[in-house]
């Protein structure tokens, strides 16, 4: 079953701080280099919270991040990939990384480009 946008729960940058346990102004650097990746639809800038697993940025998150970006994905479009669902994967992006297949996901991302 995938998790469609309106069951995301997204994070503001107070939020993560408070989560990550971290200032917001290391919260926005984790965004700047891409450990996390969020997006401004609701107005202030927010993030999946499915994008961190044990008060920390899903590790496989960045690697992916770039590769998309990389392939000429804005922002939006790359959180729009990462959470729907993607028929190569028989899943969404992000739960097939949440699994820990991230060398399958970054194939397909790769061949997006």
């Amino acid at each position: 079953m995938s998790e469609n946008a309106t069951e995301i729960t997204w994070l503001t940058i107070p939020q993560l701080a408070e989560v990550l346990h971290e200032t917001p102004g290391r919260v926005r650097r984790l965004l700047d280099e891409h450990y996390l990746i969020g997006s401004r639809r609701g107005g202030a800038l927010a993030v999946p919270e499915v994008f961190l697993v044990d008060g920390r940025p899903l590790p496989s998150l960045r690697g992916t991040v770039i590769a998309l970006q990389d392939a000429g994905f804005s922002d939006d479009e790359v959180i729009d990939w990462l959470l729907a669902e993607e028929e190569s994967l028989g899943r969404t992006p992000i739960a097939a990384l949440l699994a820990g297949h991230k060398s399958e996901v970054r194939r397909v991302a790769r061949a997006l480009a």
